[in-house]
């Protein structure tokens, strides 16, 4: 059978990919609720980043102690305990009576949920080779958008059925005990596989070391700034169409647009990267060719403040979220690109914290910005700050893994292979 032939890391990708739709699923479960809660608990949008805002700041906090972990767990154990919390969390948060349980439970869900993408990217480097990584990241980060359009249609589906948003929370939760069940049975080390790639290794390097490098700041500023822009889409992008006088239930086919177009865009940026890398290109030109390519693109937030057409405004959002996907699924890549197995997963977790303390700063703007003007100078920010981390993944990344090693004799370790 062909299903038979695939490789097994590919198998492993399927996974990765699966974890990351369940994650984006339990967390936009509040996103997409967020209308109703709002009218029932009586929040303003102020209220309502507050509550986000305890989710981004766990989410944060532990994804730079979820990239030590993992580093030093390994990805197995790792990934299943984080799983297993932000399932709980997520569940838990169908007790939530107001505000402060509800920033509670989002925090707790925050937790758990940071050990997903340094897991994703420390699986990824262990078991694909340099043509294919971009494309395996890209394929896990899709999940994010994949997540991000089923939520919609499953939550409200669930609150139309059950007439109350407590079992949509319930319901959600449990798909990660699922996921565990699967990757207990299925996962096994790459050491394991017969004609494994990468030898796997537990290294001592301290933060200090790799905060040395300007390749780690490019990564780590470059997430920084632009994830909070997608984090603004998913967050507020039902109450944004509601505040531009769109009916949520009416409009749902058309939220739905721009993260379909995320998930393409994953799949467009690591595919572009990848063929240029096996048709000869240097990995870092063919990194920084989506870079530049998809920091044009996310550009087009900027004229969805002169239009009214509901169509118009969701084709600017597309054309923005699958640009940004593209320029994601490239900074995700680059610490498998750049550093050895056993430090990846901490270079991805202080990315992730960047991008965490980010949101945080941005959401903490939007609620107090949609209270007292309008979503305009949000999305015309959101456009010319991914224009500057552009910028900065330019000037800071420029030297090869070879280079990087050559030159940091306490990233290398016995055995490290640099693919």
């Amino acid at each position: 059978m062909r299903l038979a032939r695939v490789p097994f890391r590919w198998w492993i990708a399927i996974l990765l990919l699966a974890s990351t739709i369940i994650n984006y699923i339990d967390r936009q479960t509040l996103s997409v609720l967020a209308p109703y809660l709002k009218v029932e608990f009586k929040w303003s949008n102020s209220d309502f980043a507050l509550v986000i805002v305890a989710f981004r700041l766990a989410y944060a906090i532990f994804q730079l102690i979820a990239g030590r972990v993992l580093d030093a767990m390994g990805t197995k154990r790792g990934l299943s305990l984080a799983v297993l919390w932000y399932s709980i969390a997520a569940m838990a948060s169908s007790l939530a009576i107001g505000l402060k349980s509800f920033a509670v439970c989002r925090f707790l869900l925050g937790a758990g949920e940071g050990g997903n993408w340094p897991g994703a990217t420390k699986t990824v480097s262990e078991w694909f080779p340099k043509s294919e990584r971009a494309l395996a990241v890209a394929m896990f980060d899709s999940g994010s958008a994949v997540g991000g359009a089923i939520a919609p249609f499953l939550v409200i589906w669930l609150y139309s059925t059950f007439r109350t948003w407590r079992p949509a929370f319930l319901i959600t939760g449990t798909l990660g005990l699922g996921w565990l069940a699967a990757w207990h049975a299925l996962y096994r080390p790459p050491h394991d596989q017969e004609g494994s790639r990468v030898p796997v290794g537990r290294s001592n390097v301290s933060w200090t070391s790799l905060m040395r490098r300007p390749e780690t700041w490019g990564i780590v500023l470059g997430k920084g700034f632009t994830d909070p822009v997608w984090f603004f889409i998913t967050d507020w992008f039902a109450i944004y169409l509601v505040s531009r006088g769109f009916n949520l239930e009416n409009t749902l086919l058309g939220f739905w647009v721009p993260f379909l177009a995320a998930d393409l865009g994953n799949f467009a940026g690591g595919g572009l990267s990848s063929y240029c890398v096996k048709r000869g290109w240097p990995l870092l030109k063919a990194r920084k060719l989506v870079i530049a390519l998809a920091g044009a693109g996310m550009l087009m937030l900027i004229p969805t403040v002169a239009v009214a057409r509901f169509s118009a405004i969701i084709a600017m959002f597309a054309v923005a979220t699958f640009s940004y996907s593209a320029w994601s699924t490239i900074v995700l890549t680059f610490p498998a690109d750049l550093y050895p197995p056993e430090t990846v997963a901490t270079v991805s977790g202080m990315s992730g914290a960047a991008a965490g303390l980010g949101t945080i700063v941005s959401t903490v703007i939007i609620g107090r910005i949609a209270d007292h003007y309008s979503f305009a100078p949000i999305v015309i920010g959101a456009s010319l700050v991914t224009t500057l981390a552009t910028f900065l993944v330019f000037m800071l990344i420029r030297q090869r893994p070879q280079v990087i090693a050559e030159t940091t004799p306490e990233l290398q370790s016995p055995g490290t292979h640099y693919s």
